[in-house]
Formats: C-alpha cells, sequence, structure tokens
C-alpha cells in the first residue's frame, strides 16, 4: 500500500511545472486560408500515395477510351484514324477529365461517412479549407489523365498546331472548367447519404452532357431538336475552345463562354455546398 502511496506522490507534478505549462505566453498564429487549403490538398496528395491504385482512372482509362474511340469511329466517321484524331483527341481529352471530377464528391461522401470531417471541422482554421483543398489535391489527377491522353495521341499521330504553347494553354482552361465542375460534385457528396448515390446521380448527368456534344461528331449532323442541346452546353463550348487554342487560334465566344460557365459553377454550388457543410 506505502509502494503505491510513493509512486503516485512520485508522479505528481510541481506547482512550478504547472505553473510553467499553464502560463500564458504566445498563442501560434492562425494559418492562412491559403495556407489550410494547400495543406488539405497535400492531404489528398498523400492519399494517392498510400493507394496508388487511385490512379488507375487517370492512367488507364483515359488511354482505353482514346484508341477504343479513334479505332472504333476514326475510318467511318473522318475515312482515316488520323484525320479524326485530329478532331477527336481534344474532345476525348475533355470527356476523359470531366468524367473523373465525379470521384472528388466520391471521396467527400466516404470521409464523411468515416467520421473524418467531423474532426476537420473543429480545427481553428479557415472553414472551406477542407473541401478547397481536396479539389486542389484532386487537380493533380485531371493534369496527370490530360498529360495521359495527349502523350497517346502524339503517339498516335495527333499534331496541335498551336504547338507546345498552345497544348499547354488548352490544358490549363480543361483545368479550370474541372476545378469549377468538381464543385457540382462536393455538394452532392454532402447532399446524398453513399458514395453509390454519389456515383450514381454524377452519371445521369454526365453521359448526357460529354456523349450529346460535338466530342464526336459536328453538331451540323445531329436533329434539330439536339443540336439546340448541343448549343447551349457547356462542354460543347469547352471542347471547340480547347481545339481552337490547340491548332494555333482563338474562338472568342466559345472561351468567353467556358470562363463564364466556370464562374458561375463556383459561385451556384460553391455557395451551395458551403450551405450544406455549415449543416450537416
Amino acid at each position: 500500500m506505502s509502494t503505491t502511496s510513493e509512486r503516485a506522490t512520485a508522479y505528481t507534478p510541481s506547482a512550478e511545472t504547472l505553473a510553467a505549462v499553464l502560463s500564458r505566453g504566445d498563442r501560434p498564429a492562425r494559418p492562412s486560408a491559403w495556407s489550410a487549403s494547400m495543406t488539405f490538398g497535400w492531404r489528398a496528395v498523400l492519399k494517392i500515395k498510400h493507394v496508388p491504385e487511385q490512379l488507375f482512372d487517370v492512367t488507364a482509362f483515359p488511354i482505353i477510351m482514346t484508341l477504343m474511340f479513334t479505332y472504333l469511329f476514326g475510318g467511318a466517321l473522318a475515312g482515316s484514324t488520323k484525320e479524326y484524331l485530329q478532331f477527336f483527341l481534344p474532345g476525348i481529352m475533355v470527356t476523359s477529365v470531366v468524367m473523373i471530377t465525379m470521384y472528388t464528391g466520391v471521396g467527400l461522401n466516404t470521409d464523411i461517412e468515416k467520421g473524418v470531417f467531423d474532426r476537420f471541422r473543429t480545427l481553428p482554421v479557415w472553414r472551406p479549407a477542407a473541401l478547397v483543398g481536396m479539389i486542389f489535391g484532386d487537380v493533380l489527377r485531371y493534369i496527370l489523365a490530360a498529360t495521359t491522353i495527349m502523350l497517346v495521341g502524339l503517339a498516335l499521330g495527333f499534331r496541335p498546331g498551336g504547338g507546345v504553347l498552345g497544348v499547354v494553354a488548352g490544358m490549363a482552361l480543361l483545368v479550370v472548367f474541372s476545378f469549377a465542375f468538381s464543385w457540382i460534385w462536393t455538394m452532392f457528396g454532402l447532399l446524398l447519404r453513399s458514395e453509390k448515390s454519389v456515383m450514381g446521380v454524377s452519371m445521369l448527368v454526365l453521359f448526357p452532357l460529354t456523349f450529346l456534344s460535338n466530342v464526336f461528331v459536328e453538331p451540323s449532323t445531329m436533329p434539330g431538336w439536339l443540336q439546340a442541346f448541343v448549343e447551349v452546353n457547356p462542354i460543347t463550348h469547352l471542347v471547340t475552345a480547347i481545339r481552337h487554342i490547340m491548332s494555333g487560334s482563338l474562338h472568342m465566344p466559345s472561351l468567353m463562354w467556358t470562363l463564364v460557365a466556370s464562374a458561375l459553377l463556383v459561385i451556384v454550388f460553391g455557395t451551395l455546398t458551403m450551405r450544406l457543410y455549415n449543416r450537416k
């Protein structure tokens, strides 16, 4: 009994020690919104490092899509795969990258189900940092997917008239739009109760947008009622803008339409996302 008492006494901190620990001092500076967002973005990158299988959808999937549609439709629609590739490659790049934006909402929903975001909300950081950082991390995936498709296209015979600068500018516009488009899926990731629901809804949105566009064929070959939808489809304007940029020219109406659409997506769905996030 005395031994237990001596041990308890031995581990009791002195008054001076407690005073030193509890004394008021300078608090660490609160991280800026940019710093907090980049930290959460680095977390998203580390998730890829620990689970590299996540890169399958940004490497193997774009390669399969490019090869399959080039050799499936090239001869029938353009007479040769090389000629079709000049028209088709910017479109399939847009399709592949825009489709993988849905994984932003899937990943967010998974983190919420695991309780990870409950811990993030208790941190003394800018409140949207976790969401913004997660999308920043996904930007790396968009760049990898676009680069993979471009390398495959160059190997197959795609020759952009705009050179390196045209390719980089076109990919930059695609990344900007994809970043804005990702906010749709963050909203659904917060709104829906399972990752399967998020994926199902995203497919219902993505397939009409990407396939009912000018990605595969010119809209002039479509029925009038379908052309009306294609002409207001944001994917159509994005593909047109990127095609012109990579060919060494600018199509200002499509470029401005894409930038305005990107801004509206961030304003509308970013606001809805934050309202849901604060009420979750």
